[in-house]
């Protein structure tokens, strides 16, 4: 179709000129995390939790992803979403979830990822930020425990960091920064490298340079 998009909001700008748009070649992709509806699944497919017959998982056990790939539009109907909306979502379908590895990926490989906005500012105060891969598996791995995904991975790097970025203004010297496995783990302190003090300046004075030599 050709949908007209107010550039400045519907209603509380009504006079305004109206910017159309070919939807032909555009992909609308509505994406969520939709809490409880694997319960809603569950009960349609007569899985129960309780019983003589049932089948007892622990949260641990329990695969989401492959009770979400069950789901079918009568399930959305049922979660909230209005029947207008799931009537244009013609393919519905569920991402499976993420694992150590993937988590380890969104920390390094990305443009922006976490780890090179870390030393990023690390850098502002000339210092070095090392991740040793044990320890990327750890906060990933602290991650998953959460139950938060990718979002809860800069809450798990704020946890190990903010100490020693606390710390670093203050103490010049320090030019490295490494995180081992313990430290992420929260048995031990980052490993920080220290460079000699610099010696200082003499009081005597600069011999003038001589121009005809």
């Amino acid at each position: 179709t050709v949908a007209n998009v107010p550039p400045q909001g519907g209603r509380k700008h009504p006079h305004q000129e109206f910017i159309q748009i070919d939807t032909h070649n555009i992909l609308f992709i509505c994406g969520g995390a939709f809490e409880g509806l694997d319960k809603i699944i569950e009960n349609r497919l007569d899985r129960k939790s309780m019983g003589f017959e049932a089948t007892v998982e622990s949260r641990k056990e329990k695969d989401n992803s492959r009770i979400l790939r069950e789901v079918q539009p009568h399930d959305i109907l049922k979660f909230g979403i209005i029947p207008e909306l799931v009537g244009r979502l013609p393919v519905i379908t569920a991402l499976d979830a993420l694992r150590r590895e993937d988590l380890i990926k969104i920390l390094t490989e990305p443009k922006n990822a976490l780890v090179k906005q870390y030393q990023k500012l690390f850098s502002y105060d000339d210092a070095e930020l090392v991740f040793e891969p044990d320890a990327l598996e750890v906060i990933a791995d602290k991650a998953i425990e959460r139950n938060i995904g990718a979002r809860g991975l800069r809450a798990v790097m704020e946890g190990i960091l903010m100490p020693v970025m606390y710390d670093i203004p203050s103490d010049r010297t320090i030019k490295r920064v490494t995180i081992t496995k313990a430290c992420a783990a929260g048995e031990s302190e980052p490993l920080l490298e220290h460079e000699m003090e610099k010696e200082a300046p003499s009081d005597a004075p600069e011999q003038p340079v001589d121009n005809a030599s």
